[in-house]
């Protein structure tokens, strides 16, 4: 996949640096119909049904005291973006900054995977992006198994009402919760896994937290991020 001028950038701002020839030819696939599709409107009859659904389905989450985590949480975190986008990114749980903003990745994890998005030629708010609890563990813990399990029915109806074209699950928690398995990220990546019986892609990548930890793999995110891409638009 070519890159654009601001796709270069935004690679640039993940920590990946961009090498190219004199004599290359500048290509913006951004701004190609091809390259990333937009969503299909609905019509407003269907419009306000799908958002009733979608605020019934909130204020669920939002009353939830299916596990012990609802005693600690600020708000619930539920999830945010396009309710029609085609690209789901689901990461693995609430933040204390995430805790108090009500938002899934805000902070410097959230900037950088805002810009792992934008090097795609994606707005966040092109995306949905939710996580596998939408409460916070306390002290940022690996959930517990029965956390998940009180948690798993909401993501399965978000993703139900989304229907998105392709999964990019984010971190090893995601993964490993998503895929029910217990492989390790590392061996997990550059594969297309498929979300339950939906035959819905899912590709595996680094948290951005972990990025910014160990930046050295940023350029095999990048790769992840460009195997997502060429899946997607298999099936777009």
């Amino acid at each position: 996949m070519g890159l654009t001028q601001t796709q270069e950038y935004y690679l640039q701002t993940m920590g990946i640096d961009v090498y190219w020839s004199r004599d290359r030819v500048i290509d913006d696939p951004v701004s190609n119909s091809d390259e990333v599709k937009i969503a299909s409107v609905p019509t407003p009859e269907v419009a306000v049904q799908e958002n009733e659904i979608w605020n019934a389905l909130r204020e669920r989450v939002a009353k939830c005291q299916q596990c012990e985590l609802h005693r600690g949480r600020t708000q619930t975190v539920f999830g945010v973006g396009d309710h029609q986008a085609d690209w789901l990114i689901i990461g693995e749980a609430p933040g204390a900054e995430e805790d108090r903003q009500g938002e899934p990745f805000v902070g410097r994890a959230g900037k950088l995977l805002n810009s792992m998005l934008f090097a795609l030629g994606l707005q966040r708010e092109q995306v949905f992006i939710a996580n596998i609890l939408k409460c916070r563990p306390p002290n940022n813990r690996d959930p517990k198994p029965e956390e998940v399990v009180a948690c798993s029915s909401y993501l399965k109806e978000q993703i139900d009402l989304l229907q998105p074209k392709i999964i990019l699950a984010v971190g090893r928690i995601a993964a490993q919760n998503l895929m029910k398995t217990e492989t390790p990220i590392g061996k997990m990546r550059g594969q297309r896994y498929q979300y339950a019986d939906t035959g819905i892609p899912v590709v595996v990548t680094y948290h951005p937290a972990y990025l910014l930890r160990s930046p050295r793999e940023k350029r095999k995110a990048w790769q992840d991020l460009q195997l997502a891409m060429r899946i997607y638009k298999e099936t777009a």
